[in-house]
């Protein structure tokens, strides 16, 4: 491997924390999946990281199975965000509160 493996799991962290970052800051309910996706990447990456340190393809292929779990989530997400959208007229977080059961 041409990267260390210490510097890609920095890397890592550090997307990983900016996701987190952008979940616990952001009122908008867009921000919010986005820091998600932030965080579900940077998980991938420590995947890929390991599985090519030792040599072996299960951490690409988990990969790319989190690939496929997280567009089907962005797809459902989004859609969700559309409707709220339509019917509340608004994004924030904040607002939906009152939709708690």
């Amino acid at each position: 491997m041409i990267v260390p493996v210490l510097h890609v799991v920095a890397v890592a962290a550090i997307l990983f924390f900016m996701g987190l970052a952008c979940i616990l800051a952001r009122r908008s309910l867009i921000m919010i999946l986005i820091g998600a996706e932030i965080m579900l990447n940077a998980a991938g990456l420590v995947l890929v990281a390991a599985s090519a340190y030792w040599q072996r393809i299960d951490g690409q292929l988990f990969v790319l199975f989190l690939m496929a779990m997280t567009s089907a989530e962005v797809s459902i997400s989004l859609a969700l965000v559309v409707y709220l959208r339509r019917r509340q007229g608004t994004v924030v977080a904040d607002d939906f509160r009152k939709m708690s059961g």
